[in-house]
């Protein structure tokens, strides 16, 4: 069995008009969830063995955040592709990863994460997370899914993995949900 960790980036700011998108930082908003998420990740006992993220910086800060909540973390793998992959190209990166990984964590953006996970979950209303998924997965969300595959080469979007968990920052705290800050 095989275990994929989506982690969106958490909530960046737009206070400079001058940057560029890929440039956006975190919100103090955003620091707060990353490492709250990273720490949800560890008492959930959520052990990566390979970590492949968009190098985008409020990427980067993400995993800063949710490194130091989390305690530990594989090193990170850049991968350019992923910064505001689509579903198809995410799931091709994922498929690059060798048999012998067992849990695999990828952070990223949407709408590619969201799409990725309706893909890879049927929509077959058997799966009260993924309808969760269909209304939104809000920044710093980390979804959980598994698949019964050996090898990541065989993972298809034709609804084979199962969600398993799906934590966004409200539901650990309110005030990192919606309206607030």
């Amino acid at each position: 069995m095989k275990t994929l960790i989506l982690l969106r980036h958490a909530k960046s700011g737009w206070d400079d008009p001058e940057l560029r998108d890929f440039d956006r930082p975190l919100n103090a908003k955003g620091v707060r969830a990353a490492v709250m998420m990273g720490k949800k990740a560890a008492s959930d006992g959520l052990a990566p063995e390979r970590l492949i993220a968009s190098p985008a910086v409020r990427v980067t800060q993400t995993l800063e955040g949710f490194r130091e909540g989390a305690g530990t973390l594989p090193d990170t793998e850049w991968d350019r592709r992923i910064y505001l992959a689509s579903s198809a190209t995410l799931l091709d990166i994922i498929r690059e990863t060798t048999p012998d990984i067992g849990t695999l964590m990828m952070a990223g953006h949407n709408p590619g994460l969201e799409d990725l996970i309706l893909d890879l979950v049927a929509d077959d209303g058997s799966s009260p997370l993924r309808a969760e998924v269909e209304v939104k997965f809000p920044t710093a969300s980390l979804a959980v899914l598994t698949w019964d595959g050996s090898d990541w080469a065989g993972l298809d979007s034709k609804g084979g993995a199962r969600l398993s968990a799906l934590t966004r920052p409200r539901d650990l705290d309110p005030s990192l949900g919606p309206d607030a800050d």
